[in-house]
């Protein structure tokens, strides 16, 4: 049995740590209720304007748009958006182990020549995958710092530029959508080429174009991709956040069931400590009155 001194130890050092945890529940509640916000209202616009787009692309094409050029998949971009921190359950590993499986299953053989090239958002990202044998695209791994429109622009002007240069003959996102505080969806997305319509929206695609559709579609190309980018990164923050408050709601009860054994074993150890120190006087009084 441990010593008093010992379980006293222990109770202070986890009372110390759900004090922590505690703390970053609350943390993490204040800043999910504004990335909640945030995606709530962005969800709307970015879907309508995917459909949209998606269905000026199933309207036929005259081969001169880049956007949804169809090309032999030798080489691939894989954006994947993790987090900046941990202590959020499987947020983090269940995206880096869905990007393992799409490279398996989808792109082994570009794998297998190095054309499978990683585009980490999210610090985690980085150091899971600057550590495996996957080239990897740094440059835009911190913007979590300041999630701003403007800054997610530019990661989605260097996907589109790096699209229609050829440098990559298609793009992927993989990401946690947030759904609610403790559910998280992973999400597989292909950003380019834009995939047409499904074909069951079909009389929506008969559209009379004014001015051309050439300028409407090139119009409408960037704010599209730029608004979905946009959306998967707040979608991945809301859905960390939730996920963090969570795993720290949890760990904070943890901590209190933990302390709860912990005072119980203190006072059987004090108890016994206290009854053993008793019966050696007893035993000392008697000796006394024998001798």
């Amino acid at each position: 049995m441990a010593s008093l001194k010992e379980v006293k130890s222990r109770i202070v050092s986890v009372s110390s740590t759900q004090q922590i945890t505690k703390a970053m529940k609350m943390v993490a509640a204040a800043k999910l209720r504004k990335s909640q916000e945030r995606i709530t209202q962005i969800r709307p616009f970015a879907q309508k304007l995917s459909q949209l787009l998606q269905n000026l692309s199933g309207a036929g094409s005259d081969g001169s748009n880049w956007y949804n050029t169809i090309r032999e998949e030798k080489k691939v971009l894989i954006v994947v958006v993790s987090a900046d921190r941990g202590l959020c359950g499987s947020f983090n590993s269940n995206i880096f182990k869905a990007t393992n499986n799409l490279i398996t299953e989808r792109y082994s053989a570009q794998a297998s020549k190095k054309n499978v090239h990683i585009l980490p958002i999210g610090k985690k990202s980085l150091e899971f995958f600057g550590k495996r044998s996957y080239p990897v695209v740094k440059e835009h791994a911190t913007i979590f710092q300041n999630l701003t429109f403007a800054a997610s622009s530019k990661i989605s002007e260097f996907l589109m530029d790096a699209f229609k240069r050829g440098e990559y003959d298609k793009i992927e996102i993989v990401y946690n959508e947030f759904k609610n505080v403790a559910t998280q969806i992973l999400r597989v997305e292909q950003f380019l080429p834009v995939l047409p319509s499904d074909g069951k929206s079909s009389k929506e695609t008969d559209y009379i174009y004014q001015p051309s559709r050439e300028e409407i579609v090139v119009g409408l190309i960037p704010k599209s991709l730029n608004t979905q980018l946009f959306k998967a990164l707040l979608d991945s923050n809301a859905a960390f956040n939730g996920a963090q408050m969570t795993a720290m709601d949890k760990a904070t009860e943890n901590a209190g069931e933990l302390l709860k054994e912990l005072k119980l074993t203190y006072n059987r150890t004090r108890q016994a400590a206290i009854t053993k120190e008793i019966l050696e006087i007893v035993a000392g009084a008697e000796a006394l009155k024998s001798a």
